[in-house]
């Protein structure tokens, strides 16, 4: 019977070959890999927004070229669109629309300047608009709503509004 012993030995030594140990580090490490937790990511936060009110003059420079942030007003909210900088920022095709009141050029579906109030001018009201271009304006701040983060409202330079947002 020692025969017996002998043989049980040789196969049990059989199965430690260097090829079956490769195989069996290479497994540990492959389920150590997937089991390891990751390492803790480090999350950029974005500054907080605090919401303000604007004039036609301090919403101007949140144009793209004097601020990196792109702002622009829509029935007197003012949306921070910096995330669609490619379509508001310079260079895009809205780009006229960064740091002012959009309102009027959207209800009209026109890109041209003299649909932009002069900064010195009083807020548009928009008396003069069709039912049509009212719908298509609604259209557009609903647009703007869903996708933009709103940080402020847009008032009249010397109003009580912009009074107040200066104390």
């Amino acid at each position: 019977m020692p025969h017996e012993s002998t043989a049980v030995e040789a196969q049990a030594l059989s199965i430690f070959t260097p090829v079956n140990l490769i195989l069996l580090s290479l497994a540990v490490y492959i389920i150590y890999s997937r089991l390891r937790p990751a390492p803790p990511s480090n999350i950029k936060h974005d500054a907080p927004r605090v919401f303000r009110t604007f004039t036609p003059k301090t919403l101007s420079p949140y144009n793209g070229t004097e601020s990196p942030s792109v702002y622009l007003a829509v029935e007197g909210r003012v949306f921070d669109v910096t995330a669609g900088k490619s379509f508001y920022g310079p260079g895009g095709p809205y780009s006229n629309f960064a740091g002012r009141d959009a309102s009027r050029g959207l209800a009209k579906n026109s890109f041209d300047e003299e649909m932009l109030t002069p900064l010195d001018k009083p807020i548009d009201k928009l008396e003069d608009l069709t039912d049509e271009e009212k719908e298509s304006l609604a259209g557009w701040a609903s647009h703007f709503e869903g996708k933009y983060l709103l940080v402020g409202r847009l008032v009249e330079k010397g109003s009580k509004e912009a009074e107040e947002a200066k104390d």
